[in-house]
């Protein structure tokens, strides 16, 4: 199934290594993320998009801008205000910014302040719950766990992981989507697309697959562990429409890629020991 990771564990390494740089790039060395200045609309490459103002005053001033903007309209608004459609970008840079202003005003913002707020946001970008999770109601178990059994359901799962080679498909597309250390083509992130639906296919087809009781807990960590899988490269998709969530996934494909290949070993483990006895 996934053991043509064990092959390609250097290249997996060397993938996530640059990948994990997107998160926390600074070409310029300015003290503000490339993916922040983005959002505000200065140059990542240059220390001063106005010439005479560093981007790291002219970021700071809009924060502030932008907070007793938001308090303003959040007090004349009350309570009636429409839910807003925003993305976890949208969200997160918010939050951030009106944090970042709300300590400068009070005056607790200190370095040792600013690098707890760094860990803390950095932290929330790498955990992100699953948002699907399938539970033993969703799986069909079947209490025969006799070695004919055990064998159809082996034969099962190789008819239908035969062929799938997603994982290794999706490192070769993060490769050609880091150009270089500053660069990414966004664009061959559609190459995904046929992956998620080759992924999701699996999904379904053990869903419906007949699960001896004894493999009931390896079977369901499979399922769930395609299904982050799938959420997770679908993240990466979103690099350009929703930036935090593709970092959030880019930081976590790594392990999620090993959790995965653990499922899947201990699930064939199972089913070679009891074939064996």
């Amino acid at each position: 199934m996934l053991n043509n990771i064990k092959n390609q564990s250097a290249g997996l390494t060397s993938s996530n290594a640059v990948l994990g740089d997107l998160v926390n790039r600074d070409i310029d060395g300015d003290g503000v993320l490339d993916w922040e200045e983005s959002l505000w609309g200065t140059d990542p490459t240059k220390k001063e998009t106005t010439d005479g103002i560093p981007d790291i005053t002219a970021i700071a001033k809009l924060k502030l801008q932008n907070a007793q903007s938001e308090q303003r309209e959040s007090l004349l608004n009350g309570e009636s205000q429409e839910p807003e459609n925003l993305t976890e970008t949208d969200k997160f840079s918010r939050e951030f910014f009106s944090t970042i202003a709300a300590l400068n005003q009070s005056g607790a913002m200190d370095q040792a302040t600013a690098d707890k707020l760094s860990t803390s946001l950095a932290e929330r970008i790498q955990n992100v719950a699953p948002r699907k999770v399938y539970l033993f109601s969703d799986i069909k178990l079947i209490k025969d766990n006799s070695k004919k059994a055990v064998i159809t359901y082996n034969n099962s799962l190789g008819t239908l992981f035969k062929g799938y080679k997603g994982d290794v498909k999706v490192l070769d597309i993060l490769k050609k989507f880091v150009v270089d250390e500053n660069n990414v083509d966004i664009s061959v992130l559609e190459e995904l697309n046929p992956i998620i639906q080759e992924t999701s296919k699996v999904i379904s087809g053990m869903i419906k697959t007949s699960v001896p009781q004894e493999f009931a807990q390896s079977h369901l960590d499979v399922v769930n562990g395609f299904q982050i899988f799938m959420e997770n490269i679908s993240d990466i998709k979103l690099y350009e429409a929703d930036v935090i969530v593709a970092l959030g996934a880019i930081s976590q494909f790594e392990k999620n890629i090993n959790t995965l290949e653990s499922y899947i070993f201990n699930l064939q483990n199972s089913i070679w020991q009891k074939l064996k006895n």
